[in-house]
């Protein structure tokens, strides 16, 4: 088992059995530290893979604080206000047969490479039979608590984000909360803020999280919203470390217009250190060409929120995020917070005067199309000299009115060529030409 971009994920009690979940467990402790903070979203198999975490933690002298189905963003609250490592078991937006667990270092930050890497090995050792039993036994064995105070900590914290008195002063919002993790508390915090709220797909059952729902199919929510004629609404995924809104008329805000709102208003009451935000390499170009327009610098990262924090960190910056709807705000958290992003951006409509679709058509978002090329010689990608030629050449069709961005995955045989053009049409053709390129230069490869 290997660490992907945000932990070890799989199908639950195939891929990411109990064993491993347990193992997992012994290794975090080993190598993390001997106090721990555990969450899980509601899928059916949270409390299998919970259990045999907290006996491989416990089974190594923790005393794991539980804190029960909450967001991931709580969880790395409680790690921030603690001072110690925590533990997620969600697979965030995946389907509900998957899971997954994930780690935040102590402070509630992403876990950096070494720590990772540490982990990794301990765990290899542990599934090959090389490490043995800790050996503790009596008092020296960890037991669990639960952490219901840190829990209202969290939502108190996201609550003070807001200034003034008078919160969300009566703004209508729909919320799709995904059946996921915060079908509980993004409810909860919003009505304490004194936003009026309509709360749709809030009945997590183990089997319906971003079932047709949230933020990776928000069409429902889209729809109440113009039924209701609400100002907003706020589509979570499944663990709620991100968000997507839909603005008054029905339209999507993506994260690069979330982004753009919040940075415009955040310059404006001198909140935006250096009038710069960290952005990653998907960032469409319609965002990058609105920030320039407003005399607002942008740092580019490697897709993923780690790298994001961590070019926040390098440069001091306030503000970074990705197009998906991770947002981090370096004031309130050092990783991305759906439910925390959502009332910022409420709270920037409010105080502007203007509505979500006004703030956010800053952003004329260019056609984008990405497509996942399996190759049978990924390794091969830097040599392909044919390749490259023809992306110059779509570079120069192109010229100001788009851009070519190709990544090869970390993972899969897989690389990703994602084509910009002034028109859907024009990015479909060129994303089709780069594909075919790209196959004759490293030999198509096998599966979908």
């Amino acid at each position: 088992m290997r660490f992907g971009t945000d932990g070890i994920r799989g199908v639950a009690n195939v891929d990411l059995t109990p064993e491993i979940a347990l193992a997992v467990g012994r290794s975090a402790a080993r190598v993390l530290g001997d106090r721990f903070v555990v969450g899980r979203d509601p899928r059916r198999s949270g409390p299998m893979l919970e259990a045999a975490l907290v006996a491989g933690l416990t089974a190594e002298g923790v005393d794991p604080v539980l804190l029960g189905v909450v967001p991931t963003p709580t969880v790395a609250f409680a790690s921030r206000l603690l001072d110690v490592p925590g533990a997620v078991i969600s697979a965030s937006h995946n389907p509900f047969a998957d899971n997954g667990i994930k780690f935040f270092a102590a402070g509630g930050r992403k876990l950096p490479d070494a720590l990772e890497a540490a982990v990794e090995s301990d765990l290899a050792a542990r599934l090959d039979g090389t490490t043995v039993a800790s050996g503790r036994e009596g008092a020296a064995v960890g037991t669990a608590g639960e952490g219901t105070d840190l829990i209202d900590a969290y939502v108190e914290h996201v609550v003070a984000t807001v200034d003034g008195t008078d919160g969300l002063g009566g703004m209508e919002i729909v919320v799709d909360c995904s059946n996921g993790a915060a079908s509980e508390l993004g409810p909860r915090i919003l009505r304490a803020l004194g936003a009026v709220v309509t709360v749709i797909n809030a009945s997590p059952d183990g089997t319906n999280i971003n079932a047709g729902c949230g933020s990776t199919d928000p069409a429902q929510l889209q729809a109440e919203v113009v039924a209701r004629g609400a100002a907003a609404g706020l589509a979570f995924d499944g663990d709620a470390d991100r968000v997507i809104a839909v603005d008054e008329r029905g339209a999507l805000v993506d994260g690069d217009q979330i982004l753009a709102v919040c940075a415009i208003d955040m310059a404006a009451r001198g909140a935006l250190v250096g009038n710069t935000f960290a952005i990653t390499v998907m960032s469409n170009l319609g965002l990058r060409r609105a920030m320039a327009e407003r005399g607002l610098a942008l740092v580019e990262t490697p897709v993923g929120d780690r790298h994001v924090w961590a070019a926040m960190e390098e440069h001091g910056l306030a503000l970074g995020g990705e197009q998906s709807g991770h947002v981090i705000f370096a004031e309130h958290a050092e990783t991305g917070d759906g439910i925390l992003t959502g009332v910022l951006l409420l709270d920037a409509v409010r105080r502007s005067g203007a509505s979500l679709s006004e703030l956010a058509g800053v952003v004329t978002r260019f056609p984008q199309v990405l497509l996942n090329v399996r190759v049978g010689d990924r390794a091969g990608l830097d040599g392909a000299d044919a390749f490259w030629a023809e992306v110059r050449a779509v570079e120069a069709e192109l010229g100001d009115a788009g851009r070519v961005l190709v990544r090869p995955s970390g993972t899969e045989p897989v690389v990703r060529v994602m084509v910009e053009a002034a028109t859907d049409e024009q990015a479909t053709e060129l994303a089709d030409r780069l594909a075919t390129a790209l196959a004759g230069a490293l030999g198509a490869g096998n599966g979908p």
